[in-house]
């Protein structure tokens, strides 16, 4: 998790998860899983006690009365006790957390190289929560470009809200992204609020919350003013402005399967009850699939099904809106 090496454990194998170098090998039996407790303990053949753990310290593997640290890096890691959800939570956290490399906030490790804002940004929302934001501020304090430019080269608005969020969490509005970020606005104003190509679709409501959030964020003036129009991404702001809403139809089951953390965001945001079915049964449990900028060749080291079925996890925006859901659900 966080920056530490990413190490796979697959079948008496233990795995450089970028290199596929096979670290440790175990002639195994049997394996116990335990992913809430971010454990593995196989079973070998001639008896010797195995234990993969990985704890606020590091990653350590330890075999017998031996204790080798397999990477250490400090983290946060509660473990949310009394919470009905406290055991999907640790989980979500943990895929969150596994999605930063190098102190990059990545949708998925395997299948993507460069963080997206809007990601980064409800990543950076759990982050707060668990006290392990401070895994972004190296990153966040060097961006230079008000948009990650992800979906094809394309300056999407609601990276500026964004943007400035992510700002917030470190610094004030002298820093220089502020700036740049307040100079792009013109360019996608339509009078009193903001309107571009979000996802390829125009989301001005979406796009206009996210700027109005990160304006209040800075204690920047705000002139904007939320479109009453119908906007499908207006239910994934769920953080503040959910009286500014137009009605409109919600997510398809075929996006829901595809993209969950919308139809999670979404069900946030009119606060019904938690799509579980948009859970995995087991770890991982969240995903994304059919993603038009994803290179799906990176999921063959878990397995070439992962490939065929163009399918990533973990995923870290679909962990995080769980997580921040399931957060707020006491009972």
């Amino acid at each position: 998790m966080g920056n530490r090496r990413k190490l796979i454990y697959q079948a008496g194998k233990l795995i450089d998860a970028f290199t596929g170098e096979v670290l440790r090998r175990w002639e195994v039996i049997s394996e116990a899983i335990e992913p809430a407790e971010y454990c593995v303990r196989p079973q070998t053949a001639n008896d010797r006690e195995v234990t993969i753990l990985e704890d606020e310290e590091g990653v350590w593997l330890m075999e017998g009365e031996e204790r080798t640290p397999l990477s250490l890096s400090p983290l946060r890691l509660p473990h949310f006790e009394g919470h009905p959800y406290a055991c999907d939570l640790r989980l979500l956290h943990h895929e969150v957390l596994i999605n930063i490399v190098d102190g990059k906030p990545l949708p998925n490790l395997f299948v993507y190289r460069r963080p997206w804002l809007r990601d980064a940004a409800m990543m950076a929302m759990v982050l707060e929560k668990t006290g392990n934001v401070g895994l972004l501020e190296g990153w966040v304090m060097r961006l230079c470009d008000p948009f990650d430019r992800n979906n094809n080269g394309i300056p999407e608005p609601d990276n500026l809200g964004q943007a400035l969020y992510l700002v917030s969490l470190f610094a004030d509005a002298s820093h220089p992204l502020v700036a740049k970020v307040l100079a792009a606005v013109p360019e996608f104003q339509r009078g009193r609020h903001i309107c571009g190509l979000t996802d390829f679709a125009e989301h001005p409501v979406y796009q206009t919350k996210w700027l109005k959030y990160g304006l209040q964020r800075l204690g920047l003036p705000d002139p904007f003013v939320i479109p009453e129009v119908p906007d499908s991404y207006s239910a994934l702001f769920w953080m503040a402005y959910r009286d500014a809403h137009v009605l409109c139809p919600k997510f398809s089951p075929e996006m829901a399967a595809r993209y969950p953390y919308l139809a999670w965001a979404e069900t946030h945001f009119y606060g019904d009850d938690p799509p579980m079915h948009l859970k995995g049964d087991n770890y991982p449990l969240s995903w994304e699939a059919q993603a038009s900028q994803a290179d799906y060749e990176g999921m063959r080291i878990l397995g070439d099904e992962w490939v065929t079925n163009r399918t990533a996890v973990p995923h870290a925006w679909h962990a995080a809106e769980m997580f921040l859901y399931l957060l707020e659900r006491t009972a």
